[in-house]
């Protein structure tokens, strides 16, 4: 893997593949580089992709004190470092690190994000005591299960979704960087999303839904969608939070179309 430096000294690791404009993915909470690998071999035909393990996990360093703000620094200096304009793709926690990077970064041509958790007044994401006993969970070695209860009881994912996820190569880079988990999401819960910091971001911008995706998704999609001047937003039918693995092909038709199409 490649490695580019953060702002505050960081190295982040990527795995750069394909050929054309530059395409950047910020995986979610719970990730790594690896979790691309379904939708990668048809997005190379068409960019050069760059699939980036954020901070603590895989390759990429990582420092003693953690804030919500350096993942963002991360992603920019990655588009800076392309020295080109990029387009950016983030699923998730990784939607949100997307987004606020095309403020840092001012070089992004086209931004999609799948399922970005915006925090909405008055829709709870967290079930009560959640994060404390997924830090339990940590401190007893119970990796594995950290993760499959944040997948469960955050992101409400299906039995069998939660059992594909794990059937997948991915997978135990997955397990392996659960470690990062409660951090990621004390940090979530201490974000203030301020629609006026963005009002004026005029990037072309794709927000990804499931059709079948908790409430908390679509009220943040809808609240983006409200926010950013030049947005749309495409439902996947009868999916929820991981269409990469559900779904592969529909998630690269609706972002190809979107990234190859003309401006909206």
């Amino acid at each position: 893997m490649e490695k580019v430096g953060s702002a505050d000294g960081t190295s982040i690791a990527y795995q750069r593949s394909g050929a054309g404009a530059p395409l950047v993915l910020v995986h979610g909470t719970g990730g790594t580089y690896s979790r691309w690998a379904p939708i990668v071999p048809a997005l190379e035909k068409h960019f050069t992709v760059y699939a980036v393990d954020r901070r603590g996990r895989g390759e990429s360093g990582d420092a003693t004190a953690y804030t919500i703000e350096r993942e963002f620094e991360d992603v920019a200096a990655l588009v800076k470092a392309i020295g080109e304009p990029a387009n950016l793709f983030g699923h998730s926690f990784g939607g949100i690190c997307s987004l606020e990077a095309a403020l840092y970064a001012q070089h992004v041509s086209r931004l999609v994000l799948y399922e970005p958790p915006i925090p909405v007044a008055s829709v709870q994401i967290y079930p009560e005591g959640i994060i404390d006993r997924l830090q339990a969970l940590l401190d007893a070695g119970d990796r594995e299960g950290l993760l499959t209860t944040f997948m469960s009881e955050v992101v409400r994912m299906l039995p069998h979704e939660i059992e594909l996820s794990k059937s997948m190569p991915a997978w135990p880079a997955r397990v392996a960087a659960a470690h990062t988990l409660p951090r990621e999401l004390r940090a979530h819960e201490g974000y203030c999303f301020d629609p006026e910091r963005f009002k004026s971001l005029s990037i072309p911008t794709l927000l990804l839904v499931g059709g079948e995706s908790p409430h908390f998704f679509k009220e943040a999609i809808d609240t983006l969608r409200q926010t950013l001047p030049d947005s749309r937003v495409v439902i996947l039918p009868g999916q929820q939070h991981i269409a990469m693995e559900t779904a592969p092909d529909l998630l690269v038709r609706e972002v190809l179309a979107f990234l190859l199409g003309p401006a909206m």
